[in-house]
């Protein structure tokens, strides 16, 4: 009777694994030399789990969630390789791996050494980046021939550190490629993130495995540059730089009348405060009127030096022989004899013909309108009336 139970217990009637740690990729289901699956045996593979026989270093059936009975319907490649169909009537010897399919979340990367960029306002950077993923097995036979090989036991931190160097090497070159300026970045993350992802996932099919999410955290710059981005910052938020100096020279003034210091070195201090307070605010008025009254005094020289055109009334610069809005000439010719007028004369100097259209004739005394060489009334001419 000892013996039956012996041989009994050899014989396994249920394969299946329980996972009770959260970061175990590969288990090997355990058997001794002298444990085989009984025939007709039940497998359990249970949700975000894939078995894989493996019969002497040959993969064999793989089995994806379920419940299944052994035998050669359900076994077709093991079959196949080991013929136990004709050799073992109640039993059979094989290696049975369960791969773990759920996600791995929350893993964390970030760059051991500093990316090195070259920005176009700050010039060449050193930036730190770090942020978390996830991932999972895609494929479990890629996994099994390219990554955990024969291993009873495998867990994330095997295959950890080289997957971060995987990610780091990736958004180095994203970052580099995107060319988004440094001050930007912020702005950027998710943009870099997604096409970081989907070049990530292509190197991590090598292995049988997928990414299924990634996120950057933040992306620092050095300490100095970030020292330069807050003084900018401070200057921009001042706004104008003279009224901010005035205001700086009105604070001293009302502080030096305050001062209640007495005697004669009191009256020196105050003396030598009044003196250099007058200088600062003769130069911060320096500082505020130069550049406004220069774009003023501009402004004023360039309106006076144009012209107006007489065809559709816009401002033109004296010379220009043509508007520039509607084409009209602006070299002012006389009505009568076309000679070019200098100025605005009533007369042309050339043939004294009037500027004005319409007139009187000198000899019937009729007015005329338009320009006409000759009177309509009595025919006298009427060039230089």
């Amino acid at each position: 009777m000892g013996l039956f139970k012996f041989i009994k217990g050899e014989f396994l009637e249920v394969v299946h694994w329980e996972d009770d740690s959260q970061e175990t990729m590969v288990y090997k289901f355990p058997m001794t030399d002298k444990q085989q699956i009984k025939e007709n045996a039940q497998l359990i593979v249970r949700p975000s789990q894939v078995a894989i026989f493996v019969y002497q270093g040959q993969i064999a059936d793989v089995f994806q969630p379920g419940k299944y009975t052994l035998h050669t319907d359900t076994m077709p490649i093991l079959t196949s390789l080991s013929n136990w169909k004709y050799l073992f009537e109640n039993h059979f010897k094989t290696d049975v791996y369960f791969i773990n399919t759920k996600q791995f979340v929350n893993q964390k990367w970030g760059t051991t050494n500093p990316i090195m960029l070259r920005d176009a306002e700050f010039g060449i950077l050193r930036l730190r980046g770090f942020g978390v993923y996830s991932f999972r097995v895609k494929d479990a036979v890629v996994f099994l021939k390219e990554v955990f090989g024969s291993n009873k036991f495998y867990t994330v931190d095997n295959i950890n550190e080289h997957l971060k160097s995987l990610i780091v090497s990736t958004v180095t070159d994203a970052i580099a490629e995107a060319k988004i300026p440094a001050i930007d970045l912020a702005m950027q993350y998710d943009e870099i993130g997604r096409l970081t992802q989907m070049r990530i996932d292509e190197r991590f099919s090598v292995y049988g495995l997928t990414i299924s999410d990634f996120a950057i955290e933040n992306i620092s710059l050095p300490e100095s540059v970030e020292q330069a981005i807050d003084k900018r910052t401070q200057m921009g938020a001042l706004g104008d730089m003279g009224k901010y100096m005035q205001y700086q020279a009105a604070e001293a003034l009302r502080d030096a009348a305050q001062n209640e210091g007495g005697g004669m070195a009191g009256m020196g201090a105050g003396m030598g405060a009044g003196m250099g307070i007058g200088k600062m605010m003769t130069d911060a008025m320096n500082q505020v009127n130069t550049p406004q009254n220069a774009v003023t005094n501009n402004a004023n020289a360039s309106a006076e030096n144009k012209t107006t055109c007489p065809s559709c009334q816009h401002q033109v610069e004296e010379g220009v022989k043509f508007c520039p809005e509607c084409g009209a000439s602006m070299v002012k010719k006389c009505i009568h004899c076309q000679a070019e007028l200098k100025g605005n004369p009533k007369f042309c100097p050339e043939c004294g013909g009037k500027q004005e259209l319409g007139g009187t004739c000198g000899k019937c005394g009729e007015t005329y309108e338009g320009n006409p060489k000759f009177c309509p009334h009595c025919g006298e001419s009427t060039i230089g009336v």
